[in-house]
């Protein structure tokens, strides 16, 4: 999903239209599936500028999604501060990634170069999970004022497992740390 679909979704959920918001959302999310499916089965249709891009556009709009669903009362705020410290955390590590993998001269314009990738992340199986979750929480919530459902303990409970995978996955990077970084040899 780009940025114009966040930047929709988020108007829609502070604007508390849940029926176009949920509908959309949905479909994006079935759109991103095929880009990601196409991505991985034609090798014409990958970039280094598309593979390095895609994991933060995805890190932006969950970012945007769970502030707005914050705004509207639908996910607790310290979900929402613990999901966004750590994708900063994340962040931060790939930036330093990039920092320590970057053959000198290390100047601005090769640094922030997408097209020049050093380094790449490898997602821990608990991360993905972690990603699913996440975005099961989204969808729960959007579907929550939709269906009637705003109080459920059902919905507590996912704000639960979201927390705990929150946790699980920046846990996983930390401890794991190097070996989800594969070096590149470019010069």
């Amino acid at each position: 999903m780009d940025h114009t679909k966040s930047s929709v979704l988020g108007y829609l959920i502070v604007g508390e239209d849940f029926n176009l918001a949920l509908g959309i959302f949905i479909l994006a999310g079935i759109t991103d599936l095929l880009d990601g499916y196409i991505a991985r089965n034609w090798a014409n249709q990958k970039s280094a500028l598309g593979s390095a891009l895609d994991p933060l556009a995805d890190k932006i709009l969950i970012s945007v999604l769970y502030v707005c669903l914050t705004y509207a009362h639908l996910i607790p705020v310290p979900l929402t501060v613990m999901i966004i410290l750590r994708d900063i955390a994340l962040i931060g590590a790939v930036f330093y990634v990039r920092y320590k993998t970057l053959p000198p001269p290390r100047t601005l314009g090769r640094y922030f170069n997408p097209c020049y990738a050093t380094a790449q992340l490898e997602p821990t199986f608990i991360s993905k999970m972690n990603t699913a979750v996440q975005l099961i929480l989204v969808a729960a919530s959007l579907a929550a004022p939709v269906f009637d459902y705003v109080d459920s303990v059902y919905l507590q409970a996912l704000w639960c497992i979201t927390a705990f995978s929150t946790v699980a996955s920046g846990y996983s990077y930390y401890h794991y740390g190097q070996k989800t970084v594969k070096v590149l040899n470019n010069k």
